[in-house]
């Protein structure tokens, strides 16, 4: 009686297909869907400026033409850079097909862009040098903007052909500290003074633990589900050319949909942030106020101007200013810094802002002459709320704060908006990236992490895990790495189920991470320098 071999009984893995022929007419409907996309911007840009353009000179369009190009070139990159990851494992379970994946995951990081908060994208900006933002507009402000998205570009190509998921935040992130180090030793400063560095401590934090979440969390997680789930059909590996069952198919659709509507909320909204300083420095007439606010805006405005200007007056200690109170603001907000005069100079800046907006009656009757200084008042004052309620030498009481954050309130509404047709184009770019680029980065993480195939399980415990994590940064308006969370979750469900991990991967990876930030800091502030004696 013949026994036939164990091995030939045993089904084989197979790796998924993902080497699908190019469709000319996919090719063609993708191209069609980016240039329906600038040319929505570029109707969308005439349509909000109407009658307001004070400027009559080509030369800031051509400027504005350009940056919201690189601009959405950066979103692409990102698209097909990071969003990857969200496919990887819903391809290698064979849960869908990979041209069918790009496609699912691209769609929900469109919807994730459209119903963003904003709140990351005012986040990143928060971290570039003050007197840059206040004149975004200026050779400097341009020069800012192209170096550090450019910087971003090239580290993220690179990274991506070499088929390593670095991470785009991290990069981004990076870029701009590169700047403002640099633009504060080119004017006479200290490297330190160029940064918000309270600011980007706390993203750095949720940057640099993101691996560390993502592995363990999703360790945790395939040993619950091990515990709780007794289906030997969910921690198999896919066999064949076949499907996963049903439910298992279904769960790890989910979970890629998720990932993918995370990951356009939360990276989706860096572009977004940056597209708006673009608009503000070449266009203010028209994006420098949200002129879409109502009348009735203004009596809360002014409620809680007073409010604001009676606790600061009340820590002002008798002081009076005599002058222009905006330079000794702007030096608390690049120098974190309190003098004799910070406290009196916000005091009147905050007065004057609310005889501003009363004269003009409310934000959308604000004349185009005075929607630059006025909107570079109201930030001034926004910031320099934010850094004095962090201030314990200032001792604010319960009260106090109340009163400002509601003040700040009033200004971010003014000032912190993104029309829905900047959220459109970003997200047309970022779910281009993700159909378009995408198969390198997964190919490493279904297959370079780990040294046996993924399982459901696995697959499942890393999204679940992805999910979670994108989604409650992006609530707490902080920027996180999908890729970071994604790729070390994949490497904690690895760990978990002993199935080893493919350690020169992982080095290569680290190594990947930890030169991500100072790779970016030196091409961004290497170009600002160059661009700066161009422009």
């Amino acid at each position: 009686m013949t026994i036939a071999s164990s091995t030939q009984d045993q089904p084989k893995v197979a790796r998924p297909n993902l080497d699908h022929p190019d469709d000319p007419k996919k090719i063609w409907i993708l191209i069609a869907i980016g240039v329906a996309g600038l040319l929505y911007a570029a109707l969308s840009i005439h349509s909000d400026l109407g009658s307001k353009v004070v400027d009559v000179t080509f030369w800031p369009f051509i400027l504005l033409g350009v940056a919201l190009l690189i601009a959405l070139g950066f979103e692409f990159v990102n698209g097909f850079h990071d969003t990857a990851n969200a496919v990887a494992t819903v391809i290698y379970t064979h849960s869908l097909p990979a041209n069918y994946a790009v496609m699912w995951s691209g769609f929900f990081n469109f919807l994730g862009v459209l119903t963003s908060s904003g709140a990351v994208a005012f986040g990143i900006i928060s971290l570039l040098p003050v007197e840059l933002i206040l004149q975004v507009g200026s050779d400097a402000g341009f020069a800012m903007v192209f170096a550090l998205l450019i910087a971003a570009i090239i580290w993220n190509l690179g990274t991506w052909w070499l088929g390593l998921p670095a991470s785009s935040s991290h990069t981004l992130i990076g870029s701009i500290i590169g700047v403002g180090v640099t633009n504060a030793l080119m004017r006479g400063r200290d490297g330190t003074a160029g940064v918000d560095w309270s600011k980007a401590t706390e993203i750095g934090y949720a940057l640099l633990l993101s691996p560390l979440v993502g592995f363990i969390c999703a360790w945790g997680m395939l040993k619950l589900m091990k515990l709780l789930i007794k289906k030997p059909e969910l921690y198999a590996a896919p066999t064949g050319d076949g499907t996963p069952p049903l439910w298992i198919r279904a769960l790890l659709i989910f979970t890629c949909t998720g990932v993918s509507f995370a990951h356009g909320s939360n990276d989706g909204q860096k572009g977004m942030g940056l597209i708006m300083l673009i608009l503000i420095g070449t266009v203010p007439t028209a994006y420098a106020l949200n002129r879409s606010l109502p009348e009735s805006h203004i009596a809360q405005f002014t409620k809680n101007s007073v409010a604001a200007e009676q606790v600061v007056t009340s820590k002002a200690a008798g002081y009076n200013i005599i002058g222009d109170p905006r330079p000794a603001v702007t030096a608390f907000i690049s120098e974190h810094k309190i003098t004799e005069g910070t406290v009196p100079s916000l005091a009147a800046l905050i007065r004057d802002i609310d005889q501003q907006v009363a004269s003009f009656g409310s934000i959308a009757k604000v004349p185009l002459e005075n929607v630059g200084n006025t909107r570079n008042d109201m930030y001034l004052a926004s910031e320099a709320i934010r850094f004095l309620m962090k201030d314990k030498a200032v001792e604010l009481t319960v009260s106090d704060i109340a009163a400002l954050k509601a003040y700040k309130g009033s200004l971010d509404q003014a000032t912190k908006f993104i029309p829905i047709w900047v959220k459109i184009v970003v997200a047309i770019a970022l779910g281009l990236g993700t159909m378009i680029g995408w198969k390198r980065i997964v190919v490493t993480v279904g297959e370079k992490i780990g040294k046996t195939h993924l399982t459901y399980a696995q697959g499942a415990s890393a999204e679940l895990v992805a999910m979670a994590t994108i989604g409650a940064a992006d609530g707490f308006g902080l920027p996180v790495s999908t890729t970071h969370v994604l790729s070390s979750g994949v490497a904690g469900t690895m760990a978990a189920n002993g199935s080893g991990l493919q350690m020169s991967t992982l080095r290569n990876l680290a190594l990947a991470w930890v030169l991500t930030l100072p790779v970016a800091m030196l091409l961004s502030g290497s170009l600002y320098w160059i661009f700066r004696h161009v422009f």
